[in-house]
Protein backbone atom coordinates (compact mmCIF):
# COMPACT_ATOMS: atom_id res chain seq x y z
CA UNK A 1 0.00 0.00 0.00
CA UNK A 2 1.03 3.54 -0.97
CA UNK A 3 1.52 6.41 2.20
CA UNK A 4 1.20 9.09 -0.19
CA UNK A 5 -0.94 11.78 1.07
CA UNK A 6 -4.13 12.49 -1.28
CA UNK A 7 -4.23 15.49 -2.43
CA UNK A 8 -6.38 17.52 -4.26
CA UNK A 9 -5.21 19.38 -7.15
CA UNK A 10 -5.87 23.17 -7.84
CA UNK A 11 -8.29 22.54 -10.45
CA UNK A 12 -9.40 26.18 -11.47
CA UNK A 13 -5.73 27.67 -11.61
CA UNK A 14 -4.71 28.88 -14.72
CA UNK A 15 -8.71 29.82 -16.13
CA UNK A 16 -10.19 31.26 -12.57
CA UNK A 17 -7.13 32.61 -11.45
CA UNK A 18 -3.38 32.30 -12.03
CA UNK A 19 -1.44 29.26 -12.37
CA UNK A 20 1.51 31.13 -11.53
CA UNK A 21 2.79 31.45 -8.05
CA UNK A 22 4.72 34.77 -8.33
CA UNK A 23 1.75 36.25 -10.36
CA UNK A 24 -1.06 35.39 -8.24
CA UNK A 25 1.26 36.74 -4.98
CA UNK A 26 1.56 40.49 -6.68
CA UNK A 27 -1.97 40.03 -7.51
CA UNK A 28 -3.20 39.16 -3.77
CA UNK A 29 -0.93 41.71 -2.57
CA UNK A 30 -1.74 44.63 -4.26
CA UNK A 31 -5.67 43.73 -4.06
CA UNK A 32 -4.39 43.40 0.10
CA UNK A 33 -2.83 46.79 0.12
CA UNK A 34 -5.41 48.62 -1.07
CA UNK A 35 -8.31 47.39 1.75
CA UNK A 36 -8.44 48.61 5.31
CA UNK A 37 -8.10 46.45 8.22
CA UNK A 38 -10.75 48.39 9.53
CA UNK A 39 -12.27 45.81 12.05
CA UNK A 40 -9.79 43.17 12.80
CA UNK A 41 -8.99 39.98 13.96
CA UNK A 42 -11.77 38.60 12.40
CA UNK A 43 -12.83 34.98 13.93
CA UNK A 44 -15.11 34.20 10.41
CA UNK A 45 -15.69 36.04 7.09
CA UNK A 46 -17.89 36.19 4.32
CA UNK A 47 -16.51 36.39 1.01
CA UNK A 48 -17.13 35.66 -2.98
CA UNK A 49 -15.71 32.38 -4.55
CA UNK A 50 -15.95 33.76 -8.42
CA UNK A 51 -13.29 34.15 -10.57
CA UNK A 52 -10.48 36.68 -9.19
CA UNK A 53 -10.39 39.04 -12.09
CA UNK A 54 -14.07 39.65 -10.95
CA UNK A 55 -14.13 39.45 -7.18
CA UNK A 56 -10.12 39.31 -6.17
CA UNK A 57 -10.70 43.28 -5.16
CA UNK A 58 -13.47 42.43 -3.13
CA UNK A 59 -12.52 39.60 -1.31
CA UNK A 60 -9.43 41.27 -0.09
CA UNK A 61 -11.67 43.52 1.92
CA UNK A 62 -12.38 40.91 4.08
CA UNK A 63 -9.27 38.91 4.49
CA UNK A 64 -7.36 42.02 5.20
CA UNK A 65 -9.21 41.46 8.90
CA UNK A 66 -7.60 37.64 9.78
CA UNK A 67 -4.49 37.74 12.03
CA UNK A 68 -2.24 35.24 11.15
CA UNK A 69 -0.30 35.44 14.68
CA UNK A 70 -3.73 34.28 16.12
CA UNK A 71 -5.28 31.63 14.30
CA UNK A 72 -3.98 28.19 13.60
CA UNK A 73 -7.32 26.49 11.66
CA UNK A 74 -9.20 27.35 9.12
CA UNK A 75 -12.33 26.33 8.31
CA UNK A 76 -14.07 26.47 4.83
CA UNK A 77 -17.37 26.69 4.29
CA UNK A 78 -18.72 26.27 0.57
CA UNK A 79 -21.64 25.90 -1.39
CA UNK A 80 -22.17 22.38 -3.16
CA UNK A 81 -22.99 23.73 -7.17
CA UNK A 82 -22.71 20.62 -9.12
CA UNK A 83 -23.36 17.76 -6.98
CA UNK A 84 -26.98 17.48 -4.74
CA UNK A 85 -26.24 17.18 -1.38
CA UNK A 86 -28.85 17.82 1.47
CA UNK A 87 -26.24 17.34 4.30
CA UNK A 88 -22.48 18.35 4.45
CA UNK A 89 -19.46 16.54 3.29
CA UNK A 90 -15.88 16.29 3.58
CA UNK A 91 -12.69 15.73 1.59
CA UNK A 92 -10.92 12.30 1.30
CA UNK A 93 -7.97 14.91 0.76
CA UNK A 94 -5.19 15.29 2.98
CA UNK A 95 -3.20 17.92 1.49
CA UNK A 96 -5.15 20.96 -1.09
CA UNK A 97 -2.75 22.06 -3.58
CA UNK A 98 -2.19 26.06 -4.19
CA UNK A 99 0.17 27.73 -6.93
CA UNK A 100 1.76 29.24 -3.35
CA UNK A 101 2.03 26.79 -0.93
CA UNK A 102 0.02 23.38 -0.19
CA UNK A 103 -2.15 23.11 2.81
CA UNK A 104 -2.88 20.54 4.85
CA UNK A 105 -6.16 19.03 6.28
CA UNK A 106 -6.53 19.14 9.59
CA UNK A 107 -7.44 15.17 10.49
CA UNK A 108 -7.91 15.79 14.10
CA UNK A 109 -10.72 17.78 13.53
CA UNK A 110 -11.83 15.45 10.08
CA UNK A 111 -12.54 12.65 12.91
CA UNK A 112 -14.33 14.50 15.87
CA UNK A 113 -16.18 15.46 12.90
CA UNK A 114 -16.92 11.94 11.50
CA UNK A 115 -18.35 11.08 14.81
CA UNK A 116 -21.28 13.34 14.75
CA UNK A 117 -22.52 10.85 12.38
CA UNK A 118 -23.73 14.04 10.46
CA UNK A 119 -20.83 14.06 7.79
CA UNK A 120 -21.20 12.40 4.55
CA UNK A 121 -17.61 11.93 2.00
CA UNK A 122 -17.38 13.92 -1.09
CA UNK A 123 -15.40 12.18 -3.88
CA UNK A 124 -12.22 13.76 -4.59
CA UNK A 125 -13.90 14.19 -8.14
CA UNK A 126 -16.55 15.96 -6.36
CA UNK A 127 -14.20 18.13 -4.57
CA UNK A 128 -11.83 19.30 -7.68
CA UNK A 129 -15.02 20.04 -9.92
CA UNK A 130 -16.18 22.62 -7.43
CA UNK A 131 -14.59 25.72 -6.68
CA UNK A 132 -16.60 27.81 -4.15
CA UNK A 133 -13.73 26.20 -1.34
CA UNK A 134 -11.04 26.08 -4.02
CA UNK A 135 -11.66 29.70 -4.82
CA UNK A 136 -10.45 30.54 -0.75
CA UNK A 137 -7.56 28.67 -0.94
CA UNK A 138 -5.08 31.06 -2.55
CA UNK A 139 -6.12 33.63 -0.50
CA UNK A 140 -5.71 31.75 2.64
CA UNK A 141 -2.66 30.58 1.99
CA UNK A 142 -1.54 34.56 1.14
CA UNK A 143 -3.21 36.01 4.53
CA UNK A 144 -1.43 33.10 6.42
CA UNK A 145 1.77 32.91 4.95
CA UNK A 146 3.70 34.34 7.89
CA UNK A 147 2.79 31.21 9.90
CA UNK A 148 2.69 28.62 6.85
CA UNK A 149 3.54 25.34 8.71
CA UNK A 150 1.81 26.19 11.97
CA UNK A 151 -1.97 25.84 10.34
CA UNK A 152 -4.24 23.27 9.17
CA UNK A 153 -7.85 23.91 6.79
CA UNK A 154 -10.97 22.28 7.62
CA UNK A 155 -12.38 22.33 4.34
CA UNK A 156 -16.61 21.67 4.06
CA UNK A 157 -18.56 21.22 1.50
CA UNK A 158 -22.43 22.23 2.10
CA UNK A 159 -25.07 20.82 0.93
CA UNK A 160 -29.22 22.32 0.62
CA UNK A 161 -29.58 22.61 4.17
CA UNK A 162 -33.04 22.37 5.68
CA UNK A 163 -33.84 24.95 8.22
CA UNK A 164 -33.44 22.88 10.79
CA UNK A 165 -29.92 21.04 9.61
CA UNK A 166 -28.69 24.45 9.32
CA UNK A 167 -29.58 24.89 13.11
CA UNK A 168 -28.00 21.31 13.73
CA UNK A 169 -24.32 22.04 11.92
CA UNK A 170 -24.40 25.89 13.46
CA UNK A 171 -24.94 24.02 17.17
CA UNK A 172 -22.13 21.02 15.75
CA UNK A 173 -19.54 24.02 14.74
CA UNK A 174 -19.87 26.41 17.57
CA UNK A 175 -17.90 25.12 19.58
CA UNK A 176 -14.87 25.67 17.12
CA UNK A 177 -16.30 29.05 16.22
CA UNK A 178 -15.97 30.14 19.89
CA UNK A 179 -11.94 29.28 20.14
CA UNK A 180 -10.14 32.42 18.92
CA UNK A 181 -7.61 29.96 17.44
CA UNK A 182 -9.98 29.18 14.87
CA UNK A 183 -11.12 31.15 11.61
CA UNK A 184 -13.87 30.26 9.45
CA UNK A 185 -14.34 30.96 6.06
CA UNK A 186 -17.72 31.57 4.79
CA UNK A 187 -17.74 31.23 0.82
CA UNK A 188 -20.63 33.26 -1.06
CA UNK A 189 -21.57 35.36 -3.86
CA UNK A 190 -24.63 37.04 -3.40
CA UNK A 191 -27.68 37.96 -6.24
CA UNK A 192 -27.10 36.30 -9.59
CA UNK A 193 -29.28 38.50 -11.77
CA UNK A 194 -30.36 37.31 -15.39
CA UNK A 195 -32.35 35.49 -17.22
CA UNK A 196 -28.86 33.00 -17.46
CA UNK A 197 -29.60 32.58 -13.65
CA UNK A 198 -33.46 32.39 -14.06
CA UNK A 199 -33.82 35.54 -11.89
CA UNK A 200 -35.21 38.87 -12.55
CA UNK A 201 -36.48 40.32 -9.90
CA UNK A 202 -37.05 43.96 -10.36
CA UNK A 203 -38.22 47.11 -7.87
CA UNK A 204 -38.71 49.71 -10.39
CA UNK A 205 -39.15 52.08 -7.54
CA UNK A 206 -35.38 51.66 -7.17
CA UNK A 207 -34.39 53.01 -10.47
CA UNK A 208 -32.00 51.10 -13.20
CA UNK A 209 -31.99 47.39 -12.74
CA UNK A 210 -28.47 47.58 -10.93
CA UNK A 211 -29.49 49.82 -7.72
CA UNK A 212 -32.92 47.67 -7.98
CA UNK A 213 -30.59 44.17 -7.22
CA UNK A 214 -27.83 46.01 -4.69
CA UNK A 215 -30.71 47.21 -2.61
CA UNK A 216 -31.98 43.77 -2.59
CA UNK A 217 -28.67 42.61 -1.78
CA UNK A 218 -27.96 45.26 1.25
CA UNK A 219 -31.30 44.03 2.37
CA UNK A 220 -29.97 40.68 2.93
CA UNK A 221 -26.64 42.10 4.28
CA UNK A 222 -28.53 44.35 6.71
CA UNK A 223 -30.30 41.23 8.32
CA UNK A 224 -26.95 39.03 8.13
CA UNK A 225 -25.19 42.09 10.01
CA UNK A 226 -28.16 41.66 12.66
CA UNK A 227 -27.09 37.72 12.84
CA UNK A 228 -30.43 36.99 13.49
CA UNK A 229 -30.72 33.23 11.17
CA UNK A 230 -34.58 33.26 11.39
CA UNK A 231 -34.98 36.96 9.52
CA UNK A 232 -32.52 35.92 6.94
CA UNK A 233 -34.41 32.59 6.18
CA UNK A 234 -37.59 35.00 5.93
CA UNK A 235 -35.84 37.21 3.39
CA UNK A 236 -34.89 34.10 1.41
CA UNK A 237 -38.31 33.29 1.27
CA UNK A 238 -39.72 36.69 0.53
CA UNK A 239 -37.61 37.86 -2.36
CA UNK A 240 -35.95 34.17 -3.43
CA UNK A 241 -32.54 36.09 -3.48
CA UNK A 242 -29.90 33.69 -5.77
CA UNK A 243 -27.02 34.14 -2.76
CA UNK A 244 -25.20 30.89 -3.91
CA UNK A 245 -24.17 30.38 -0.33
CA UNK A 246 -27.31 31.04 1.60
CA UNK A 247 -26.57 27.54 3.52
CA UNK A 248 -23.02 28.10 5.06
CA UNK A 249 -24.28 31.67 5.54
CA UNK A 250 -27.12 30.33 7.46
CA UNK A 251 -24.98 27.54 9.41
CA UNK A 252 -22.39 30.58 10.66
CA UNK A 253 -25.93 32.58 11.52
CA UNK A 254 -26.81 29.54 13.70
CA UNK A 255 -23.52 28.85 15.17
CA UNK A 256 -23.16 32.92 16.36
CA UNK A 257 -26.86 31.92 17.50
CA UNK A 258 -25.25 29.18 20.00
CA UNK A 259 -22.39 30.94 20.95
CA UNK A 260 -25.18 34.49 22.15
CA UNK A 261 -26.69 31.87 24.60
CA UNK A 262 -23.62 31.23 26.05
CA UNK A 263 -23.02 35.17 26.30
CA UNK A 264 -20.62 35.49 23.45
CA UNK A 265 -21.02 38.56 21.97
CA UNK A 266 -20.53 39.20 18.63
CA UNK A 267 -20.48 41.58 15.76
CA UNK A 268 -21.00 41.23 11.81
CA UNK A 269 -20.06 44.56 9.35
CA UNK A 270 -19.58 44.31 5.70
CA UNK A 271 -16.91 46.08 4.49
CA UNK A 272 -17.27 45.75 0.45
CA UNK A 273 -19.56 45.45 -2.02
CA UNK A 274 -19.30 45.27 -5.57
CA UNK A 275 -21.18 43.78 -9.10
CA UNK A 276 -19.57 41.57 -12.23
CA UNK A 277 -21.17 44.64 -14.39
CA UNK A 278 -24.13 47.17 -14.03
CA UNK A 279 -27.68 45.56 -15.41
CA UNK A 280 -29.44 47.92 -17.35
CA UNK A 281 -31.58 46.07 -19.81
CA UNK A 282 -33.52 42.85 -19.27
CA UNK A 283 -31.43 40.73 -21.26
CA UNK A 284 -28.41 42.21 -19.06
CA UNK A 285 -27.09 39.53 -16.40
CA UNK A 286 -24.44 40.39 -13.25
CA UNK A 287 -23.37 38.40 -10.24
CA UNK A 288 -22.59 40.45 -6.99
CA UNK A 289 -19.88 40.44 -4.28
CA UNK A 290 -20.00 41.26 -0.74
CA UNK A 291 -17.20 40.91 1.82
CA UNK A 292 -17.31 41.20 5.49
CA UNK A 293 -15.84 39.86 9.17
CA UNK A 294 -17.49 38.60 11.99
CA UNK A 295 -15.64 39.71 15.58
CA UNK A 296 -15.83 39.12 18.98
CA UNK A 297 -16.44 41.39 21.51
Amino acid sequence: MSNRAVCREASHAGSWYSASGSQLNAQLEDWLSKAQSAIGPARAIIAPHAGYTYCGACAAHAYKQVDPSLTRRVFILGPSHHVPLSRCALSPAEIYKTPLYDLRVDQKVYADLWKTGLFERMSIQTDEDEHSIEMHLPYTAKAMESRKDEFSIVPVLVGALSESKEQEYGKVLSKYLADPSNLFIVSSDFCHWGQRFRYTYYDESKGEIFRSIEHLDKMGMHIIEQLDPTSFTNYLKKYHNTICGRHPIGVLLNAVAELGKLGLEMNFSFLDYAQSSECRKRDDSSVSYAAGALIVH
